[in-house]
């Protein structure tokens, strides 16, 4: 069988799943009369809605007589931990830039890691009927940002396509005619993307992503490296230090064909294929036949930068809107996480109603939390903290990040004194077409917590902001956090109006009237710099005195709402976002006042 394995790597937002839209429907993977799904490899609902790519996805096309398996890689940097895995399954990478944009900080990481394993690009540049397309500047960006990543001389001679992945044409000039569609493209990837390297010996397989199935229990996905595999066959798997994790029977071999996965007799080397049957294999393992000793090297995954606790939920209003409240339950939950999803790291706290779990950065925890809550799970988390480390001498080392931010030339003087107030340090500004500047940082995880909100708000919603993560520095110093204290509720109950009007001066508020809350809720950000206990759910008293109706009618103004990813950056150490599948409330880590002063007092002493 003649077979190419091609993975589609680029930025978030330049136009990969589109793109493979296009390639599935000239294939001829839809039927004439199939309904066919925009964007399909994003299956997920949290996919849909924020139209962003959580999970790599492989799928597979038939172009002559060549198949063609086709990875759908992420674009965001916190969710790095699925490309890596993902490029060492393949033999090729189509790099896709938006002919506006250009190469972006995820191009780059994701471009490194394809060139680090010796892979040979084709750099297709997407939307050049964009009307603010600056074609010939972004070719000259792209090979820069090559020969900045040490690409070989065999690498930097790097084929380019133009075209449109929403209007379905590539070609190997901008003003190309459209009729041959995405021909150019699949003839260039059996052209240019060497068949799969088939190693001699007996079965091996890498796990590459791992899924659970209610039908078939865990599935693995990997590349099979060498030998042939059938249903029944006997397996064992190895740990990446090459101990023996279990045996066993693959129940089931799954084929990608189009969409579907399709169960097959017989796969063989080079082939991208999921195996079912393993209750204990997981992702880095190998898979293989009994006779095998060692295992296929797994490429290491960076380290975690940003870490959470994830608490049992001791609230009040615990277990009245979820069904999943145990710390055994939260627990289970998040030990089936990081088994999938190697870029993050799961440990019990000592107190053990809470688990300590680290990760990318925020998106990717606060993606977890959001799937948590939608499959009925409470619980309480913390405000996201950088994971510090140490070097050989012995000084302290944070997690700095490399920040490009495109904002209209007139925010951006506020742009760039709200990064110096949060340390970080310019180290490029140019203009970026259309009276647009890109601004680009160095600064610490710890200072872009919660920056998101605030940098749409000074630039009026214009800025995009792009992260990846730069390297271990040395530790900056202390960071102006919020200034403002909070509103904190006094009693439990239901939130009464003509209390809230009367509070107003005090500060805005965080809920509505008739919102369950209690002792120890925030309610409201209060206008000074320090905490307020107040009284929200008194009523008005009531007389036999006649009042016109307009001293009834109480008009509030409207609350600050508060996301998840909001909450989670606007918190401090002693307080929790609480998260229900209905409800995000944010509350004091201890409710009881007094206990909130032993606990500063003890603090203060420890200082």
């Amino acid at each position: 069988m003649n077979l190419r394995n091609i993975a589609i790597i680029a930025h978030v937002d330049h136009g990969k799943t589109t793109l493979v839209d296009k390639l599935l429907q000239q294939s001829g993977t839809y039927r004439d009369n199939q309904r066919q799904v925009e964007r399909a490899m994003d299956s997920n609902d949290l996919e849909r809605e924020r139209g962003i790519t959580i999970l790599a996805k492989c799928t597979s096309v038939h172009w002559l007589d060549t198949q063609i398996n086709i990875v759908d890689t992420p674009g965001h940097a916190d969710f790095g931990g699925e490309v890596e895995r993902i490029l060492s399954m393949v033999d090729g990478v189509i790099v896709l830039v938006d002919a506006a944009e250009g190469p972006m900080p995820q191009t780059k990481f994701v471009v490194g890691k394809a060139l680090k394993l010796g892979l040979k690009p084709i750099v297709a540049i997407n939307k050049v009927d964009r009307p603010d397309a600056r074609i010939t500047e972004v070719v000259n960006e792209v090979f820069d940002l090559f020969a900045a990543l040490d690409a070989t001389d065999d690498q930097l001679d790097f084929p380019i396509l133009y075209g449109s992945g929403k209007n379905g044409w590539m070609g190997m000039t901008p003003d190309a005619s459209h009729d041959a569609g995405m021909q150019p493209l699949f003839d260039l990837v059996i052209k240019h993307v060497a068949p799969p390297v088939v190693e001699e010996g007996p079965f091996r397989l890498l796990g590459t992503i791992l899924e659970a199935n209610p039908y078939l229990g865990r599935i693995i996905t990997g590349r099979i490296a060498s030998g042939s595999v059938k249903p029944n066959q006997a397996v064992k798997v190895l740990s990446r230090d090459g101990k023996v994790v279990e045996t066993g029977r693959i129940t089931k071999i799954l084929a990608f064909r189009g969409l579907e996965r399709q169960p097959v007799e017989l796969a063989e080397a080079g082939d991208i294929v999921a195996i079912a049957g393993l209750p204990k294999g997981t992702v880095a393992d190998t898979f293989c036949d009994p006779s095998v000793e060692t295992p296929i090297q797994a490429q290491p995954i960076d380290p975690p930068t940003v870490s959470m606790s994830f608490i049992v939920n001791n609230s009040p209003l615990a277990g009245t809107e979820g069904d999943k409240v145990t710390s055994r339950l939260i627990r289970d939950r998040l030990l089936r996480e990081a088994e999938g999803n190697v870029a993050l790291r799961v440990v019990e706290a000592a107190d053990r109603d809470s688990m300590e779990v680290s990760g990318r950065g925020e998106l990717q925890l606060a993606i977890l939390i959001e799937t948590m809550r939608r499959e009925g799970f409470e619980l309480s988390v913390s405000r996201p903290r950088v994971v510090l480390t140490k070097d050989e001498n012995g000084q302290l080392l944070e997690p700095v990040e490399e920040v490009v931010i495109d904002v209209d030339e007139e925010f951006s003087g506020v742009v760039v004194q709200k990064m110096s107030e949060r340390k970080a340090e310019m180290i490029e500004m140019r203009p970026s077409g259309g009276n647009r500047l890109r601004l680009v940082f160095y600064a610490p995880t710890r200072g872009l917590i919660g920056y998101q909100g605030e940098l749409m708000t000074d630039t009026k919603g214009t800025a995009i902001m792009n992260r990846l993560f730069h390297n271990y520095l040395p530790y900056k110093g202390d960071i102006q956090g919020r200034r403002n204290g909070v509103l904190i509720s006094n009693d439990q109950g239901e939130a009464v109006a003509y209390a809230m009007f009367k509070l107003e001066d005090r500060g805005p508020m965080m809920i509505e009237p008739g919102w369950k809350v209690y002792k120890g809720m925030i309610v409201g950000e209060h206008t000074r710099d320090n905490d307020l206990e107040i009284n929200i759910l008194k009523g008005k008293q009531l007389s036999n005195i006649r009042t016109t109706s307009k001293d009834e009618a109480v008009r509030l103004t409207p609350p600050i709402r508060m996301t998840l990813e909001k909450a989670l950056a606007y918190i401090e150490e002693d307080e929790l976002v609480e998260i229900t599948p209905k409800s995000i409330r944010l509350r004091k880590r201890h409710l009881d006042a007094n206990e909130r002063k032993r606990a500063e007092k003890t603090k203060e002493a420890v200082a």
